[in-house]
């Protein structure tokens, strides 16, 4: 007898709902499922099969799930497992982002009544998993690191509201756009995924896509079809050039470098293309760290890395770590022999084979401190020393119209390895944050109609009702501009505020919270916890503001001007550090100028002089909006909004 992959020790399983338990053992067998002296019994199918639904039950536990057959030796016995609350926290890479990653809070710390599981990034062509490699953890010192930070501080807050054990279903992958996360029969019930579908199925049943891939074992009967990766080069790295052999000693000298503030992608500090950098840093070892072992935190590398200390190599990823190797954030242990007072250098050989490359950070998770005492640490974000290897030009990755099988960007993909082993488990909700990956030109303004239709795709297969899916606006990211009338990402933007305003449809606005310069904000905590502001609202039903102001309407006022009102204005509308900001106003020519806003009761005016007949108003409408500052006075920020439909 098997169980599916989200049964095991340390489960916490939906309160107040009817509970799926689901299997497999030998056919038409007799099943019985016991929690908490409840029994539920039924009988396998001719496929061994099963599934079984125990009543409703209150938060509480410890309990044993026990699962019986007939036959003694196919006993299965779950311990440790609670009832309480379940939730999905899915999207890309800044629902992935772990905690070891992200900025530090007494949020993210351990608690015995927060459980995560964690699905494998796995991106199978061959059709629906039932199953994945992965059980439930407790959140523990040692678990707490590797825990999605997004979903943590979602729990954590929830907890601590509602004092019952909190469970999150983490499937996440960095960098997949909307597309992947829904299932073909969603996909196809749009022009858009219709097109999507029919392209890619027909790439994929052409003998010339096929010769790109790289068979596991092409002896194997039937090798080509059950691949699951694409052959990406990511050999271009031709190994080290002979020029390069002292660039890692610490007597090279490296003065002819130029200088660079790390962390950045490189690409960002004037190298426009792929390849291989070196970077070196020299450091002040105190007297007292002789002899010590170090720990060696140079932040995530962009995309494989060596690492020497003192010459000698320390540490370092490359392509056997199959995911997500460019988010990594790398630690490497120094031996003591190694450490020796006075002046050290760190040499880091990188190697991106496409996008972008570097040491990434964040800032907090680079420093070298002591292995024993992490207390003490030597700061390594700042200025490095830098020279390139090797210029392979600019490598894109493929487009979306053209993935291939085990393309994590392939229609349906995520969604038939990453989402369907998870159904039908019993929760409250999914929290999704997602949409930087469908911020271009072609798709950022049908990213309302996508997430509708994913949230609506998985209601429908969970068979659970109208579930609530919380989703996060995106950050504040890339050149900061009071108005940018070609910007994408407010269109996405837009597209999650539509989505908040159906029912089920939730929201978290984080437009105050992002960096120019990292499209993955460090500050995870008032992300989840903003997130679980509105399901405490919202879905528990506390007395609490679900949300920062949301414009509901625009009404002409007098000579000019216009009057906006808005929803969840909470204990009124504030103007953060003076006058209000990034409000522009046009009329017919749908030309937008600065405009002058004051705010008014729960409603905000807007004019501008000379401009007798205003039509429509946008605020914060740029991909970083500099200095937009309207909240509600319970800090929470208000979401990017236009009034017109251009």
């Amino acid at each position: 007898m098997k169980l599916a992959s989200v049964f095991s020790d340390h489960a916490v399983l939906q309160r107040g709902m009817t509970l799926p338990v689901w299997g497999w053992t030998t056919p038409k067998s007799r099943v019985r499922v016991s929690l908490n002296n409840v029994t539920a019994d039924g009988m396998a199918g001719a496929d061994g099969a099963f599934m079984l639904r125990l009543p409703a039950m209150e938060a509480g536990g410890p309990y044993e799930l026990e699962v019986t057959t007939p036959d003694p030796a196919e006993t299965i016995r779950c311990k440790d497992v609670w009832v309480g609350e379940v939730w999905i926290c899915s999207g890309q890479s800044n629902m992935q982002w772990t905690v070891g990653q992200s900025m530090r809070a007494e949020s993210q710390g351990p608690c015995d009544a927060i459980r995560m599981i964690s699905v494998p990034n796995v991106a199978d062509a061959g059709g629906r998993k039932a199953t994945f490699n992965a059980s439930w953890q407790v959140a523990t010192p040692a678990t707490v690191p590797a825990f999605s930070a997004v979903g943590m501080n979602f729990a954590w807050k929830l907890h601590k509201e509602l004092g019952v054990a909190v469970g999150m279903l983490n499937t996440s992958w960095g960098g997949t756009r909307i597309e992947a996360w829904m299932s073909r029969e969603a996909l196809t019930r749009n022009a858009h995924g219709r097109e999507l579908v029919a392209s890619h199925e027909a790439l994929v049943n052409s003998a010339a896509h096929w010769d790109r891939i790289d068979p596991l074992d092409p002896t194997a009967p039937g090798a080509r079809e059950k691949l699951s990766v694409i052959k990406f080069d990511i050999s271009g790295d031709p190994g080290r050039a002979p020029a390069t052999k002292d660039w890692e000693s610490p007597a090279f000298d490296d003065a002819a470098w130029e200088e660079m503030d790390l962390p950045a992608p490189w690409q960002e500090r004037g190298h426009a293309y792929n390849g291989t950098l070196w970077f070196r840093k020299a450091l002040n070892i105190p007297a007292h760290w002789a002899g010590r072992d170090i720990v060696l935190a140079i932040g995530a590398v962009d995309k494989h890395d060596v690492t020497f200390f003192n010459g000698e190599r320390v540490g370092g990823l490359g392509k056997e770590f199959e995911n997500n190797y460019w988010n990594i954030a790398r630690e490497y242990r120094v031996p003591g022999r190694l450490v020796k007072p006075g002046r050290a250098v760190v040499a880091v050989r990188a190697h991106s084979f496409l996008h972008f490359g570097g040491l990434r950070g964040p800032a907090n998770a680079m420093a070298a401190r002591l292995a024993d005492d992490q207390t003490q640490a030597l700061p390594l974000a700042g200025n490095w020393r830098a020279k390139c290897e090797l210029n392979l030009g600019w490598r894109e990755p493929p487009t979306f119209n053209l993935p291939g099988p085990g393309d994590p960007n392939s229609p349906n993909i995520l969604f038939d390895n990453m989402v369907w082993p998870l159904v039908p488990y019993a929760i409250r909700g999914a929290v999704w944050y997602q949409g930087e990956s469908n911020g271009d030109a072609r798709q950022a303004r049908q990213y309302g109609e996508l997430l509708r239709g994913m949230a609506e795709d998985w209601r429908y297969h969970w068979g659970q009702g109208d579930f609530p899916l919380i989703a996060v606006q995106l950050a504040n990211y890339m050149i900061a501009c009071d108005f940018d009338a070609n910007a994408q990402w407010p269109y996405v933007r837009e597209g999650v505020l539509e989505w908040a305003r159906q029912p089920g449809g939730g929201m978290a606005v984080i437009i105050d919270l992002g960096d120019a310069a990292d499209i993955h904000p460090q500050n995870k905590r008032d992300v989840g916890f903003r997130l679980a502001q509105w399901a405490l609202a919202k879905t528990y039903g506390k007395n609490v503001v679900a949300s920062g102001p949301l414009c509901h309407g625009m009404a002409h006022a007098s000579d000019g001007r216009v009057r906006l009102s808005f929803d969840h204005v909470g204990g009124g509308l504030v103007a953060r550090g003076g006058a209000l900001k990034t409000f522009v106003i046009a009329g017919a020519d749908r030309v937008f100028l600065p405009a002058q806003a004051v705010i008014e009761g729960d409603t905000v005016v807007v004019w501008r002089e000379g401009l007798k007949t205003p039509v429509a108003v946008r605020y914060a409408w740029a991909d970083n909006p500099e200095g937009c500052n309207l909240y509600n006075a319970e800090g929470l920020p208000a979401s990017p909004f236009r009034t017109d439909n251009w």
